[in-house]
């Protein structure tokens, strides 16, 4: 079955290409706008009620949700170029905090001045219409996290990951960011000892890699291949160790 994150991962990335850089100059010229350094697990909003919203200049961010029952679920990762904490536009207030992965910088702009900067330029409908193509691939992670057994929602996380936060290398992709088995359970659903246990599948099949500075090199075609139901013969795709 192929994975519904990883058919829209791209086609969201690629149909929005334009819009995002009108979005990022609107940003960045917003006049209450603030440059905000967070620190590498630092947070940039914490949850509950927050009159502004937070464009990422650099750096990566991840949204978590703590449920009452104490779980903690990784609801995405932001790079470049996004906009986080959105709920403050309806007045609503979040459930999520957002955690700096890495050392990152924010533009910190009040909600009803990002509102009325959107009128001004005539960008709110296409602004709308970017948030619903983001929903629906949200739905399109929902879908996979009913429909799809744990391993192969692992392989879809890193597919999307690859394809939101990797660089090119050679035949390979890799996520530079370091990411925990308990992070990566918290994205997918399923305990860190579960997560272990596919990595190392992964790894004897050659779909993915762990470099010395505990980053992962990932084969895209093999996990893709995986995720779309085609189980991988061990050592039918080989890598390098990266350097």
């Amino acid at each position: 079955m192929t994975s519904v994150l990883f058919r829209q991962e791209t086609e969201t990335k690629d149909a929005w290409k334009d819009f995002r850089t009108r979005f990022c100059q609107l940003a960045m010229e917003c006049a209450d706008g603030v440059r905000v350094v967070i620190p590498k697990h630092g947070h940039v909003y914490n949850s509950g009620r927050d009159s502004h919203v937070y464009f990422i200049l650099e750096g990566q961010v991840k949204l978590v949700v703590n449920a009452a029952n104490g779980k903690r679920c990784l609801l995405a990762v932001c790079t470049r170029g996004d906009l986080v904490g959105e709920c403050s536009l309806a007045g609503a207030e979040r459930m999520e905090t957002a955690v700096a992965l890495r050392r990152t910088v924010v533009r910190r702009v009040g909600a009803d001045r990002f509102l009325d900067a959107l009128t001004e330029h005539g960008m709110l409908e296409g602004y709308l219409a970017y948030k619903s193509a983001q929903l629906l691939h949200q739905q399109g992670v929902i879908a996979d996290m009913v429909t799809m057994e744990s391993e192969r929602r692992l392989a879809a996380c890193l597919l999307g990951l690859s394809r939101l936060i990797g660089t090119p290398v050679s035949h390979q992709v890799h996520i530079d960011t370091r990411l925990t088995q308990e992070e990566l359970a918290e994205m997918v659903g399923t305990t860190r000892s579960r997560v272990g246990y596919f990595l190392k599948g992964f790894r004897a099949a050659g779909l993915v890699e762990l470099t010395r500075k505990s980053t992962l090199l990932v084969d895209e075609r093999g996990l893709a291949d995986y995720v779309q139901g085609c189980r991988p013969r061990p050592g039918a795709h080989r890598m390098r160790t990266a350097a």
